[in-house]
Formats: structure tokens, C-alpha cells, sequence
């Protein structure tokens, strides 16, 4: 491979690994593996080249590489488990929280996790025309309680930076927004993205960076440049790192991940209860293992590397810190907690 054209985020993207056969490439199938390129994959398989080179690790292929697990519908999953589309307030706009709102901007993304919560969308055609966003803009424009916009999809980072500056720009124009956050998994999936002419355009808008990182494996020196590069520019960042069962369910996984992260400049701030959605019971840990993981970080290792652990109200109800066991209370397959507005839900948590 050409080093000089590898480097290129838009040849990475042109070149991402969509088939079994291109995978093969990088990497020796098991039977399992193979057998699941054969059959019905819910979820598109795409993965760059550079994230495809690191996946010699058996932590971060169990995330991405297909198997016959994401065919079964295990208890309480749903397409949708945050319930995003009972608060579809544009075709563009979630609005759930009262002061903040979820811009979907794409469906795209460089490589696809196979435990997304958006698999419902990611990656299928955008039913809508993306080349406006008026309407959504006129929405936020209209309710002067949205101060924080957090600009997701799919992933942000993969649109151009002409498309990219005049879409945070006409949020930064709207006089009661104070905050803008773009959610993004580029700096490890596709760090040759990072360059100067983005940071810049990240920088005059004063956008904060919401990262998703889940193991030590993903600190290749790309992206660690990357993210010095956009720290030296005054970017913010801050990770969110799902919690994966046989991926990084274990106390020393966690203490690498975000020593490696501060390392770097970026802030743990979720580790995040993998949210309920179809097809993702193998990931998923038991509540009580995440309280056990949080807590044995507490008091172990520097506060700065430990983050919220928290859990995603399934239905729409929101983040819910989670810092002991007295929280939750079991009933059936179910633990029941309050979020933060005293109201209650339920985590699908079968023993």
C-alpha cells in the first residue's frame, strides 16, 4: 500500500473494506466469521483500511466483523431503544432533553460498530434531502431553551469541510446556543481526517469533541497524532466508551483506555451501559458487572480517568449516572432505576 495515498482520509474512504473477500486481506477469518458474511447481516459492514490494520486485536474484530449473533433478538431489545423517534422534532432534529437537541447530519460512517444504536439507519439511504437542513435550523431557532447542540448521525467528521464550516456556522449564528458538540469516532476509525483545515474550522466555532473510544488497541501513533494535533488547536474532547462484554468488561482494560486517553488530551467522561438494541445481547454486561467496573476505579486511579457510568434510559428517559448498587432494584428480567427527572424505566437485564 502506498503510504503517501494511504494518508489521504478521502482514499480511505474510497478504499473502506465492504466484503469478506477485501477483508481477508488483513486478516484470517475463523469458520463463524466467514459463515456470517453468508447470511442475512442486519447492519452494513464497512471498515477502513487503517482500522482494519489494527485488527489483530481480538478486543476491537469483535466489534466490527459480523457473526450470526446479531440475528438474535435477545429480551427487551428494540430497533430503537432510546425511543429517538417519539422525539423526531424535524426530519434532521431529536429533541428529548428541555435545553439540548440531537442533529443527525448523515447516515454515514466510515466504519460501522456492529453494536450501534442507530443500526435502524446508519448506513441506508437518507429518506430526506440533506443538502438543507432548513427546517431544523427554523426549529432551533424557534425554541430559545436549546443552549447545546450536539451534531451526530452517523459521523459528522465524514462530511467535507465546505459542507462541515456552513453547517456549524448557522448553528453558531443562533444567539441562544451556547454550546456545540459534534459526536465522532473519525480520530480512531480515519485519523488521516484530522488535519490543519479541519481543526481551523473547529476552532473558530468553538466545537467541543465527543470521541468513541473503547479499548487501548484503537491508540495507533495516527491517532494519537491526531488528537494532539487537535488539542494543540484548543479543541475540547471528550471520550464515551461503551461497555462490551469479552471487549473491555475487565478493570485493566478500562485503566489502559483512559490513562492512554489523558494521554492524549482527551477527558473519559461515559462509560455507557450498551444500550438494548436488536441484535446485541452478546455485548452486553450485567448491570451489577458495570457497577462493579466503576467502582473499582474509584479511589484506584487518578478522578480524571475515571468517567460517569451510566446508563441510557431505554424509551427516551436520558443518562442516568449509576454509582451503586441502591439505585436499581430487579424485577424479572429487568432493573428498574429513575432518571433525572424522578421518573421511572427499565434496563432489559436478564440474569
Amino acid at each position: 500500500m502506498n503510504s503517501k495515498v494511504s494518508n489521504d482520509w478521502k482514499w480511505q474512504i474510497a478504499n473502506r473494506i465492504s466484503t469478506r473477500e477485501q477483508l481477508e486481506e488483513y486478516i484470517e477469518l475463523t469458520d463463524d466469521e466467514r459463515a456470517a458474511f453468508d447470511g442475512d447481516i442486519p447492519l452494513s459492514f464497512a471498515v477502513t483500511p487503517h482500522y482494519a490494520s489494527l485488527l489483530t486485536s481480538d478486543a476491537l474484530r469483535k466489534t466490527v466483523i459480523p457473526t450470526d449473533h446479531e440475528n438474535n433478538i435477545g429480551t427487551g431489545e428494540l430497533a430503537d431503544p432510546l425511543g429517538e423517534e417519539d422525539h423526531r422534532a424535524t426530519p434532521h432534529l431529536i429533541h428529548t432533553y428541555p435545553d439540548k437537541v440531537l442533529f443527525l447530519a448523515t447516515t454515514f460512517c466510515s466504519t460501522y460498530c456492529r453494536y450501534c444504536t442507530r443500526s435502524r439507519m446508519v448506513g441506508k439511504p437518507l429518506p430526506f434531502d440533506v443538502s438543507t437542513f432548513d427546517e431544523t435550523f427554523q426549529y432551533i431557532e424557534e425554541h430559545k431553551e436549546i443552549r447545546d447542540v450536539l451534531i451526530s448521525g452517523g459521523d459528522p467528521l465524514t462530511m467535507t469541510d465546505s459542507v462541515l464550516d456552513e453547517l456549524l456556522s448557522r448553528v453558531r449564528n443562533i444567539p441562544h446556543i451556547r454550546m456545540v458538540r459534534i459526536g465522532s469516532k473519525v480520530p480512531v476509525v480515519l485519523p488521516q481526517r484530522i488535519t490543519a483545515e479541519l481543526c481551523s474550522i473547529l476552532r473558530k466555532h468553538r466545537v467541543w469533541l465527543s470521541l468513541h473510544f473503547i479499548h487501548e488497541a484503537e491508540l495507533s501513533p495516527e491517532t494519537k497524532a491526531a488528537c494532539r494535533m487537535l488539542s494543540d488547536y484548543g479543541i475540547g474532547m471528550v471520550s464515551q466508551t461503551v461497555l462490551l462484554k469479552g471487549v473491555n468488561d475487565d478493570t485493566q482494560s478500562l485503566i489502559d483506555l483512559f490513562y492512554g486517553l489523558l494521554e492524549i488530551n482527551v477527558k473519559p467522561y461515559y462509560l455507557l451501559q450498551c444500550d438494548p438494541v436488536q441484535g446485541s445481547e452478546h455485548f452486553r454486561t450485567t448491570v451489577e458487572k458495570g457497577i462493579e467496573l466503576i467502582q473499582s476505579l474509584h479511589g484506584h486511579i487518578s478522578g480524571l480517568a475515571v468517567p460517569q457510568y451510566v446508563i441510557d434510559a431505554p424509551g427516551g428517559g436520558g443518562k442516568v449516572p449509576i454509582i451503586g448498587k441502591e439505585q436499581i432494584r430487579r424485577e424479572g428480567d429487568d432493573v428498574v432505576f429513575l432518571n433525572y427527572l424522578g421518573k421511572e424505566y427499565r434496563y432489559p437485564d436478564p440474569l
